[in-house]
């Protein structure tokens, strides 16, 4: 029986050998493509650059996300690019941008990077507001919390927040990078950038204690 009739035209065309080499193409091609992707999520990548290595994960390192009792890490591509495809791909293409202040030079000195600290922070905290603090939640879900397991202060602040709308980095900035000079209800200072304010008035910049003048 000849399987002529239920060809495609299209295959008739361009012949059959054109089609599996087409189609391995195809393979060859997505399995690069999503090659690449991973390569680019991965920490290693991250810290490639001397901007980020001397800077931002020196910070990191201090943190519990990087070292605690579980040993369970949350490396920058965790809290930083989504796990579903599309919002990855849409994060990808904004990260772009990055390289070209690579190339530029924007903040390749820790002087300018702490310069435009509060800008970066700004516009991190912005996006993971709009997103509803995605990549947190990748891990960290608030209905599958044990309210029972947590200190007074968070079992009080979760069931809270989760009525009121509030997403994670509403209150927890701050949890792996050092504080721009902000008003931060929630979180401890860190490593001395502002005097963490509890009430209305905002933060003052930390102060050194006066030493007693020498009589």
């Amino acid at each position: 029986m000849s399987l002529d009739k239920f060809t495609p035209a299209w295959v008739k065309r361009i012949g059959l050998v054109t089609v599996f080499g087409l189609f391995a193409a195809g393979i060859v091609f997505w399995g690069g493509f999503n090659w690449a992707l991973e390569a680019t999520n991965k920490e290693s990548f991250c810290i490639s650059c001397h901007e980020m290595e001397e800077n931002v994960f020196r910070e990191y390192q201090n943190t519990v996300h990087y070292t605690n009792r579980t040993g369970v890490r949350a490396t920058c591509p965790d809290c930083h690019v989504p796990k579903e495809w599309g919002p990855k791909m849409i994060r990808k293409i904004q990260a772009s941008n990055e390289v070209l202040h690579k190339v530029l030079g924007t903040i390749d000195t820790p002087e300018k990077f702490n310069a435009k600290r509060a800008q970066l922070a700004q516009n991190e905290w912005r996006r993971m507001k709009a997103n509803d603090s995605q990549e947190c939640r990748n891990c960290h879900r608030y209905d599958y919390m044990d309210y029972t397991e947590q200190g007074n202060r968070a079992a009080k602040q979760h069931p809270q927040a989760f009525t009121e709308g509030k997403t994670c980095i509403d209150c927890h900035k701050g949890i792996a990078h050092q504080l721009p000079a902000i008003d931060q209800h929630i979180g401890k200072q860190n490593d001395g950038a502002v005097a963490i304010s509890h009430g209305e008035k905002p933060a003052e910049p930390a102060k050194e204690e006066e030493k007693p003048a020498a009589k």
